[in-house]
């Protein structure tokens, strides 16, 4: 049985914990305890998060920018 994936653009490009992911960073998930983990110390997430910049818009225009307005995260979901 497969893991089951979520959403997560809006929190990576707000600057979620899954915006400061790097190449070769541990991340545990375990589907029966409902976990995501990123398996980085405290410090380095503080140093990762105080470094990040929040990318420009790929859309402005047409659908896509529309979109890029008005989705939101899934916890303020309906």
């Amino acid at each position: 049985m497969g893991h089951g994936r979520r959403h997560v653009a809006p929190e990576a490009y707000v600057g979620g914990t899954i915006a400061l992911i790097e190449e070769g960073d541990s991340i545990t998930i375990d589907a029966h305890t409902l976990l995501i983990q990123l398996n980085v110390d405290d410090a380095e997430i503080a140093r990762r998060r105080a470094a990040w910049k929040q990318p420009a818009p790929r859309y402005t225009r047409g659908l896509l920018g529309k979109y890029m307005r008005i989705v939101s995260t899934q916890a303020r979901a309906p």
